[in-house]
């Protein structure tokens, strides 16, 4: 009889092949990103940065703003400094001082009231056509607006994104972070064919200012505003538009309890929208976004708690408390078991003892993903071993396990009800 564990596997192995293959194939059959025309007037827009204890980063973020590649008398920028404690608005109001001749308006709250609550003060104050959202650890490029608002000749565009980038990784963790933005900012340009996209992230995403205002402003109480409003254009049936033609750099966390920080935030955001929208999910009203995109958002986390949890037990508890258990017998003689293993690999090995279905089918995955991974890197203009040869193995074998040992502690903090803020 097939084993429970042996059964979950085969099932996520088809689970996982099915979801490669399917975005593989939408990619190879999708048209190749096309260059807009250009913008042949200037609409205003309005960047917000939202800022929290960013003493060592608001400087640059705030100047990647104002060296934009576009008319000064269309720019407005509103930083709302949302009860800094260091010198974050020192900063500030030094780079305001000295440049009079852009329009920046700095808003000052005495205590933390949440980065949705500062967009929508920022929203109200607007009167631009488009209003954009730059996280105080991002800095743009210099021609982004021109390239982004011709996305918007599609009146039916309620949103367009830049492609994240990792801000000069130099650790370890920092390179396997900047592996995983490019493959899943790749894959996000994949989903924006299939109108798909169920997350705007924070550095640099371009609204139409009446849509999200029409929908009721960003959501204030929510610990991922940038997904639930994704969910709620997606719910109204706007297009967001993922380009991989302009880049924005953001700063990421340094630490595993950094990243672990994060990414607890983001996971529980994702299961708390998914709640929220749940009558989005395998609704054929919404199309590849309801019956594809969203099951496989709501599922993920669950099988990587359950994946960490039987690989755990069946290739490390089990063989180690087995392992104890015979050691016993032979008073824990270490030379004699690694002869006896050595005399095993010398005398025994056979091809024939190699189980070729499961190696029929690791080499399969691995060969969709090796692929999967050249087109990522190919058609977002970065090479495999611009940051040395660690960064790809790094996260291919390191990033599951973590994501999936934060799945859990998100699970466990869901279910004593832990309430986190953003």
């Amino acid at each position: 009889m097939i084993s429970f564990p042996i059964l979950f596997v085969w099932g996520l192995y088809a689970f996982s092949m099915f979801f490669l293959i399917f975005w593989l194939l939408t990619f190879l059959d999708k048209e190749t990103e096309k260059e807009k025309p250009k913008l042949d007037s200037f609409p205003k827009v309005t960047i917000t940065i939202p800022v929290l204890n960013e003493e060592d980063t608001i400087t640059k973020t705030l100047m990647s703003a104002i060296e934009l590649d576009y008319p000064r008398d269309k720019l407005q920028i509103i930083v709302v400094n949302d009860g800094s404690r260091d010198r974050t608005r020192e900063r500030i109001e030094k780079v305001v001082w000295n440049h009079p001749e852009t329009d920046i308006l700095l808003i000052n709250h005495p205590k933390n009231r949440g980065k949705g609550e500062s967009m929508n003060e920022a929203l109200k104050i607007s009167k631009s056509e488009f209003f954009t959202c730059l996280d105080a650890d991002s800095f743009i490029e210099p021609k982004a607006l021109k390239k982004m608002l011709p996305s918007f000749a599609d009146p039916k565009v309620g949103a367009v994104l830049p492609l994240m980038k990792v801000y000069k990784p130099k650790t370890i963790l920092e390179k396997m972070q900047w592996c995983e933005y490019i493959l899943n900012l790749f894959m996000k340009g994949i989903m924006a064919s299939k109108d798909c996209v169920h997350v705007i992230p924070g550095p640099f995403g371009v609204y139409r200012a009446d849509v999200i205002k029409k929908l009721g402003g960003f959501a204030e109480k929510n610990i991922t505003e940038d997904m639930e409003i994704s969910l709620r254009l997606q719910k109204h049936h706007y297009k967001i538009i993922q380009l991989l033609s302009v880049n924005v750099y953001t700063v990421v966390p340094k630490t595993l309890k950094g990243i672990f920080r994060q990414r607890n935030r983001w996971y529980k955001g994702t299961m708390i929208n998914m709640y929220n929208y749940k009558g989005l999910i395998l609704n054929k009203k919404y199309g590849d976004f309801g019956m594809v995109q969203l099951p496989h958002v709501t599922v993920s986390g669950f099988l990587a708690v359950v994946s960490l949890l039987i690989v755990s037990y069946t290739m490390v508890i089990k063989p180690f408390v087995k392992w104890l258990y015979d050691m016993s017998y032979i008073n824990f003689d270490l030379l004699f078991v690694f002869k006896r293993w050595l005399y095993s690999m010398l005398n025994n090995f056979s091809l024939l003892n190699i189980n070729l279905t499961n190696l029929f089918f690791a080499v399969s995955a691995l060969a969709c993903s090796l692929t999967f991974l050249y087109f990522a890197y190919k058609f977002t203009r970065e090479k495999i071993l611009n940051h040395g040869i660690i960064a790809v193995p790094a996260y291919l074998l390191l990033y599951s396990f973590i994501a999936s040992a934060i799945w859990v502690s998100v699970f466990f903090e869901l279910i004593i009800g832990k309430v986190q803020k953003w």
